[in-house]
């Protein structure tokens, strides 16, 4: 029985119906997906937006072929560009087949910025494909990563895995705006400093390095949601059974799950239930005491425009610009003030930003008529909104606050105002939606707005845990023996990976066996 039908959960029910057990997903909403879903978001507009996952980088090319899933992901053909803030957007850092750092005067540090990726693979390389194993202890982890790689490896997980990754970041750079390029990734959904002790921004650092070794985030072809419809034709096609509209209100350890289909309330039982929710919902519905919650920090607004809006840097198009990451007023300096502002109870000004234009590496997403028009999709995605900002004031007048604070950061940096090549729908209403944490825990129950489930942990276990059962060595226990996590809260689950949902089926196998006399 597998809870929650989103792309962990599909995964999770494809490999173990291939492997000739009877599964059934329920799925709380009318279609499958969770965060991973494409939708036709302003009326009358013919563009199909990633809703709230966007990029690909965690998915395994392995858990594709297995299931024989056709997912297709498309290299972007830049990796980034960010407008200088020091001087409104004049010059930038455009970083792909040719980098401009003399542009914003860092030539001194395209050196160290190249040196520091390379010994951060030195980490990821080597750790990349045991996410698909059996959890490895912090020790044997550290022995597997400097077995694999040249001598620095020590020092690189040293500065990656051990002390606050800002040290190195630091050490690495000198330009306040190179050092935010590299920063961002250490914050993203994440509401720390770089110097935390807790190094919960390393570990939100290390997954977004760690995709395929190289930490390269590609784009979906056709959209989130053509993703996981090919998990879920794959799930399907091996004979599991999918029921969209379930409501599961209960479940008991023993393996009952109750849930409704409209006004018909229905009870199956399973040998295991595999838990695609957060640990918060997971223990609802157990009716067990909450877990902490750790809360979201992230706000996404979703556009489209007429056209890709101009730049103030003369050496940069807009289609080099928005052809990757475009980083907006995310210096080091201007990340850290953020943060402080937040911390504050106020919404940062200027709030830092990315945008990532799915348009341009996969026009597909878009009808013909909007293509050759020259619209685009716009995703932002806004930095250091935490949680606790839409509580201290209203939910709706926050959104708009968060709304206004994206739109003026991104005005602070292009030659024209964002609202002017907004695209409008059938009603004459500009084509933006803005999606904060309260959003993501009323639309798809994700608990505190957190689109990790919960606070992050490293992918190998601490050297005192147990790893005596399969659930345990796979990182998807419960405190219920029949009862695994098998969606972004296990132990490897973060992003659209697929992880999470593979190495839950593989617990579930490892413990059929151990019950199979030879």
């Amino acid at each position: 029985m597998v809870v929650g039908g989103g792309h962990n959960g599909l995964v999770a029910a494809a490999y173990l119906a291939r492997a000739g057990l009877r599964v059934r997903v329920l799925e709380r909403l009318e279609h499958v997906g969770g965060a991973a879903v494409s939708a036709h978001v302003f009326d009358g507009v013919d563009a199909q937006l990633s809703r709230y996952a966007y990029l690909v980088s965690l998915l395994p090319p392995r858990i594709v072929d297995d299931i024989g899933a056709p997912v297709r992901l498309a290299r972007r053909r830049y990796a980034s560009y960010s407008p200088d803030p020091a001087n409104a957007g004049r010059t930038g850092l455009l970083i792909g087949a040719h980098n401009m750092f003399p542009a914003i005067g860092a030539a001194d540090d395209e050196r160290g910025f190249t040196e520091f990726y390379r010994r951060c693979r030195l980490v990821t390389e080597p750790m990349w494909p045991t996410l698909l194993e059996p959890l490895r202890t912090r020790a044997q982890m550290r022995r597997h990563v400097i077995d694999h790689s040249p001598p620095a490896a020590a020092d690189a997980w040293q500065a990656m895995i051990e002390e606050p990754i800002g040290r190195a970041i630091a050490a690495g750079v000198g330009n306040d705006l190179v050092r935010g390029v590299i920063a961002t990734d250490a914050l993203i959904g994440t509401f720390e400093r770089l110097d935390d002790a807790s190094l919960r921004q390393n570990t939100c650092f290390l997954y977004h390095l760690l995709g395929q070794g190289t930490g390269q985030w590609d784009v979906p072809v056709g959209g989130m949601g053509s993703v996981t419809t090919a998990l879920a034709a794959a799930a399907a096609g091996y004979g599991a059974e999918i029921t969209t509209g379930a409501d599961v209100y209960a479940i008991d350890p023993d393996g009952e799950v109750c849930y409704r289909v409209g006004d018909d309330e229905r009870l199956v039982t399973g040998r295991h239930i595999l838990a695609g929710v957060t640990p918060v919902v997971l223990a609802d519905l157990l009716g067990e005491h909450r877990p902490p919650l750790a809360h979201g920090c992230q706000v996404k607004v979703n556009m489209v425009v007429r056209r890709l809006p101009r730049l103030r840097d003369d050496a940069v198009i807009p289609e080099q610009a928005f052809g990757g990451t475009f980083h907006v007023n995310e210096t080091w300096s201007q990340l850290d003030a953020a943060y402080s502002m937040a911390a504050h109870g106020r919404v940062p000004d200027p709030l830092p930003c990315e945008i990532y234009c799915h348009s341009l590496t996969d026009p597909s997403v878009l009808s013909p008529a909007l293509r050759h028009s020259g619209a685009a999709t716009l995703t932002v995605f806004g930095l250091h909104t935490p949680h606790a900002l839409l509580s201290d004031a209203g939910p709706e007048v926050v959104r708009e606050q968060l709304t206004d604070a994206v739109l003026a950061s991104l005005n602070s940096l292009l030659a024209e105002p964002i609202q002017e090549v907004l695209m409008a729908d059938a009603h004459g209403r500009p084509c933006i939606e803005t999606k904060t944490t309260l959003d993501l825990e009323r639309t798809l129950a994700m608990s505190g707005g957190n689109i990790f489930h919960g606070a992050l942990c490293w992918p190998f276990a601490e050297d005192d845990d147990p790893l005596d059962t399969p659930a345990r060595q796979w990182g998807v226990a419960t405190g219920h023996e029949r009862i695994m996590l098998c969606g972004s809260a296990s132990r490897r689950g973060r992003a659209v990976s697929g992880i999470g949902g593979h190495n839950a089926a593989m617990a579930v196998v490892a413990g059929q066996a151990r019950r199979t006399p030879l």
